[in-house]
């Protein structure tokens, strides 16, 4: 009877053990992952249309044809001030399943957009009433034109990552990351137009979409670091510019991202 008994809890004790590593194995293969990520962007834009117009009483109507620009990346004041002040981005995620390879992404990036100084765009429309159609050089003193303070673009992106490489001890794993995703552009331009400055207030001022990949990083799956290259198409059809006047313009962003980060299971 002893050993009847003995073999039952024996029995028992196996079943609710092997019972218990099962529903274990199953949360753990249910947990996600959730990160955090903060970098830098280096920036190329595309030329653009800009066109400006005023109904009130500066009256103009106006647009710059093939205007270049370039960004202000001023990493040389990450030591000196601000972290924020350089062309920064941050990324909050989660990957989704067990294997880690499918997810989503808040994705910001604080892009800098400067019209060049004192280039020849060509300029067709009316201004005061007058009607161009000539090829201008556009001082600072007529038009100067920066998203300084952010082209800023936030995005919701989907995530696939596929590991390429593993150290046998899975310290190390290298990862081929892809992201696609939309969002809205939220600028503070500051403009200058006939020799009036304005630096405005953050507004939403249109949309944007883009596709990212690159590579991941990660050691011991907490710590990890991606190297990214983006493409971009924004357009910006409600800029605030001077008193009523608005702006508008599209362009092409190939962007250079590099961003560290910390991941952990939620």
């Amino acid at each position: 009877m002893n050993r009847l008994i003995l073999l039952v809890i024996s029995f028992i004790l196996t079943e609710f053990t092997s019972s218990a590593q099962s529903t274990e194995t199953l949360l753990n293969k249910q947990k996600g992952r959730f990160y955090f990520a903060w970098g830098y962007n280096k920036d190329y834009f595309s030329k653009s249309d800009i066109h400006f117009s005023n109904s009130g009483s500066d009256n103009y109507d106006f647009t710059l044809e093939g205007v270049s620009a370039v960004d202000r990346p001023g990493y040389d004041q990450i030591l000196e001030s601000d972290l924020s002040i350089p062309q920064y981005v941050y990324r909050f995620g989660y990957y989704f399943n067990d294997k880690n390879d499918l997810g989503i992404e808040i994705n910001f990036d604080h892009t800098k957009y400067v019209m060049v100084d004192n280039q020849v765009a060509r300029l067709k429309g009316t201004i005061h009433d007058q009607y161009y159609d000539l090829d201008t050089l556009v001082t600072p003193d007529f038009v100067k034109f920066e998203h300084t303070n952010g082209a800023n673009f936030l995005m919701i992106n989907l995530l696939k990552k596929h590991k390429f490489f593993t150290s046998k001890n899975s310290l190390h794993v290298l990862n081929v990351v892809g992201k696609v995703g939309a969002g809205i552009v939220i600028p503070k331009t500051d403009v200058t137009l006939f020799g009036e400055r304005l630096d405005n207030v953050y507004h939403v001022a249109g949309y944007v979409t883009g596709l990212e990949s690159g590579l991941r990083y990660e050691f011991r799956k907490t710590l990890f670091t991606e190297v990214m290259a983006k493409g971009t198409f924004a357009n910006y059809y409600n800029v605030l510019t001077v008193g009523t006047g608005k702006a508008n313009h599209t362009f092409f962003t190939g962007e250079f991202i590099w961003t560290v980060g910390v991941q952990f299971p939620l």
